[in-house]
This record gives structure tokens, sequence and C-alpha cells, in this order.
């Protein structure tokens, strides 16, 4: 029964934040850490335990994040505090209050509805305490550091770049939001083509930060170098973009990506003829939906891109991930039937607090049957139910599952170009593509090429199993492979006939 529930968080967290988990800030931070002044009742006590501290957050499904906080006082007494979560490339989280008495220490993050308590042992210069986040609470252990850990991956490009980095801000007129992102133009002279990158789900900045990884800022560093200017931007609610993120639906994420178009057609560097679109997994549903929406995108990209209803992926998901974690058949399929009841619910209940009693109540009776030990280790509680009830319940979770993309698929008229990592047990590539596949046949797409990529994960990471728990340990950020498919692709669509 203990794996069962685990399975369960997992799956949840894996799927509504696609590329991260669910202690992705819903703020991101661009550069360096902000420190925040705090209130503190005792200044003085807490200069025993100034500076940086670390530890290692052990999450269910194997997945671990390293947690830092820096620590400070200034001369007049105040407190200032920051946290960063460098395996999901966030810094400078601001931390509201923190308190230190007599070896007690708390802290309070309220952008991501986070909390630490612990106590201070001198002897070992550790804190160990519980980090608590959206109703689950895990053991944190923190240790001082001399220097925060250096988050470069082998393929992060270094400054100075050979082309020019310009930070932009755009308005969606119709949603009333601002959209903040980095535009990259070759230096050569001319008219460019150009692409907008489109992240995941989940509250993403513009480099598509998850697990010490930049995805979005290597795929666009290696796609100007070629030639090909590229638009990246932070998710509406995100960094610097204004907006309320968890109110939004992919339809709405779409609107965004629309408004990328037309900020775009009206710069003199891009070739208006010229313009695609790069969506990757929830991306992949957005791209169909602008390109059949707008006849200024030329192309698209759809990496790692669903072909099937988000409910019909989180089936196949779960079963692929809980296999490659070691369950049993037995454990499967009761969570499979779980999955089912719960998302019975979130389809048939359109009134949502009626919907998220129901769902606390199927979710209670999981309880029953597990011993207190069980449910301590698998991390439920009170809290984890009324956090799963209301994500279940979200307009991006009732949108999702249901949504398929099919139909639009099939209207898409511009060249298509998918692909899927062989290992990727998120949108898995047989199915996901096969339907794709058919789709654009059906709707007579003149130009679409469909590649499974072997060896390449979620994240088009060489990989060994593709289970999530990998993602932060593989050094690769991206696969050259899956880059050059890209770059040759694109390529070959945007040279002048």
């Amino acid at each position: 029964m203990k794996n069962k529930i685990v399975i369960c968080i997992v799956l949840l967290s894996i799927t509504i934040a696609g590329l991260g988990c669910t202690s992705q800030p819903d703020r991101s931070q661009q550069g360096s850490s902000q420190l925040k002044d705090t209130h503190n009742d005792s200044a003085g006590d807490i200069r025993e335990i100034e500076g940086i501290w670390m530890g290692n957050l052990k999450v269910p499904g194997g997945l671990e994040l390293r947690i830092v906080f820096n620590i400070s006082t200034t001369p007049d007494g105040s407190v200032k505090a920051s946290m960063d979560s460098p395996d999901q490339g966030v810094n400078g989280i601001p931390v509201e209050t923190v308190s230190y008495k007599d070896g007690s220490f708390n802290l309070e993050v309220k952008s991501i509805r986070g909390s630490f308590e612990g106590i201070y042992n001198e002897s070992n210069e550790t804190i160990e305490g519980e980090w608590k986040q959206a109703g689950s609470a895990f053991p944190l252990v923190l240790n001082r550091i001399e220097k925060a850990p250096d988050t470069h991956r082998k393929q992060d490009p270094v400054k100075p770049y050979p082309y020019t980095e310009e930070e932009v801000v755009y308005e969606n007129k119709e949603a009333g939001i601002k959209l903040a992102g980095t535009l990259t133009l070759p230096q050569s002279e001319g008219s460019f083509p150009a692409v907008i990158l489109i992240t995941g789900s989940g509250p993403q900045n513009r480099n598509e930060g998850v697990f010490g990884h930049r995805p979005f800022l290597v795929l666009s560093d290696y796609l100007t170098r070629r030639g090909i200017a590229v638009l990246r931007v932070d998710d509406r609610g995100i960094g610097g973009s204004t907006g309320n993120f968890s109110n939004a639906t992919t339809e709405d994420f779409a609107g965004d990506a629309l408004a990328g178009v037309e900020f775009l057609k009206n710069r003199e560097e891009i070739n208006s003829s010229q313009i695609g679109l790069i969506g990757h997994s929830e991306g992949g549903l957005i791209a169909p939906i602008v390109a059949v929406k707008s006849p200024d995108v030329a192309f698209i990209v759809l990496m790692a891109a669903p072909g099937l209803t988000g409910e019909e992926i989180m089936y196949l998901q779960s079963d692929l991930i809980a296999k490659a974690g070691g369950a049993s058949n037995e454990t499967i399929a009761r969570n499979e039937a779980l999955m089912r009841r719960m998302f019975s619910v979130v389809k048939e209940e359109e009134n949502n607090t009626i919907a998220e009693e129901k769902l606390r109540n199927i979710l209670r009776a999981e309880m029953v049957n597990m011993s207190e030990q069980e449910r301590e280790s698998s991390g439920y509680s009170e809290a984890t139910i009324d956090s799963q009830a209301t994500e279940l319940s979200s307009p991006w979770m009732r949108f999702f599952l249901t949504y398929d993309p099919k139909p639009i698929l099939m209207k898409v008229k511009c060249p298509v170009l998918a692909i899927n990592g062989e290992k990727d047990l998120q949108v898995p590539p047989e199915e996901n593509l096969r339907a794709i596949d058919e789709a654009l046949k059906a709707g007579g797409n003149k130009d679409y090429t469909v590649k499974e990529l072997p060896g390449l994960n979620h994240l088009f990471q060489t990989a060994k199993t593709g289970y999530p728990s990998e993602y932060a340990k593989i050094e690769e950020t991206i696969s050259p492979a899956a880059l050059e498919i890209i770059g040759n692709w694109i390529s070959e669509h945007t040279q002048e006939k």
C-alpha cells in the first residue's frame, strides 16, 4: 500500500510541473540572490548561524534537490535571508520571516508556501529539521558551507557570446499582461529566421531551468550561433512577466505565444515570413494551437509533445515510472484504479468545492488501509490531501485531462518536426508520436517529420533508464544529436528559395 500512495504523489508532482517538481517557486529570479530584509526578534542570537547553509531534500520517486539558505545580518541588527534551489536553476527566492532563539531555527518562504523548522547543533555545525511545503513535510539536515554550489553545466554557454543578447518586454493585450524575455540575434547582416521557445508545464522561467539544467539557454545559444534568432520568455507571473500563472490554462499560454509572434513580426531584424515555434512537453500542445490561429507561423518543432489526451498520458506515465521504480503489478493496478476514480470526479463535477471534497474523501479512504508508519514515510497527511485536491481541480488540470491535441494537429498545414526520446517516461514516445503522425497525415499535411531519438529521456538527455531521478545526475543538458536534428531541419526550412 505504501508504494501505491508514493507513486500517486510522484505522478501528480511530475505531471503538474512537467519538467520540475512541486517545490519549484512561483516566482523565478534571474541572476544572483536578492536578499530581503526579514523580521527577527533576536538578531543577536541569529549571528551564531550567519552564513550559507545547504541540505539535500529527498522527495518521493527518488528525486533529490539541494536547498540553500543565505543568512546574514546588517550593522543595524536587521536580518537578511534568501533561498536558492540550484538544481532547479533558481536563486534569490525571498525569505519573508526568520527567527532563531535558544537553538531553535525557523523560517518562512511565503512565495512557494514553504517553511523550515530545525534545531542547531553547535558541535557538528548542522541544523536538523523539517521542510514543509504545500501540505507535505520532508526531513532536511542543513550543513554550513563556505560558498554556494557551482551550478554551471558543461553545455552552458559562457560570455562573451558571438551574438547580440537583448532583454525585451512586450504585451499580451488581450490578457492585459506583460511578458519579459531574452532575444538573441546573430551578428551578421540581414533579416533572420526566428523561433519562439515555449516551455513545458509548471511555472518556468525563460531558460526552462530544471534540476540544475537550463535547456532553453543551451538550445537558444546553439540556434543563434547557426544564424537563427531566438526569443525565450518567462511564463506569465514568473520572473519579469506579469499575470497570474495559477489560474491559466494551456489555451491562455497559447495566447502568450501568439503575442510573441506579433512582437517578432515588428522587429526589423526578423524575417517575418520565417517565424517558427519550438514547444517542449506542454509547449508541444501550445505550438499547434498557435500555428492554427496565426498564418504568420512558418513552422513548428514539437519536442516530447503530447499526441493523446492528458488523462491517457497520465496512465501511461504512471505505469512506466512505477515499473522503472520497481513497483509490483498489483501496486500499479491499484494506483491506476485510484487515478481513474479521481479523474472521474474532475471531469464530471464542475463545482470546485464539491469536487475537492469528493477528492479528499477518495484519498482519505486510501489512508484508512495504511499504517501510521506508512503514512509518515509516504509523506501523506491531511494537508497533502488538501493540496492534491486543489491541484487536481485547478483550471489547468481540468483542461489538460480532457484536451485532445489530434483535432488541432489535423488543421496544422505548416511544416512540422516532431521528436521524442526513446526513454521518455513522461510523454511515452511510441503512443504519442504515432498519434501525432496519424493526425498530421489525416489532415493532409505535406511536410512533416516524426522521429524517435534512441537513448534520450524527456529532457533529451542521453539516459540509462529515463527515470526522472536521473535528470539532475546527468551532466548533459541536451544531446548534441538532438540539437543537430533541430538545427538542420530549421535551416532546411528557412533557406531562401
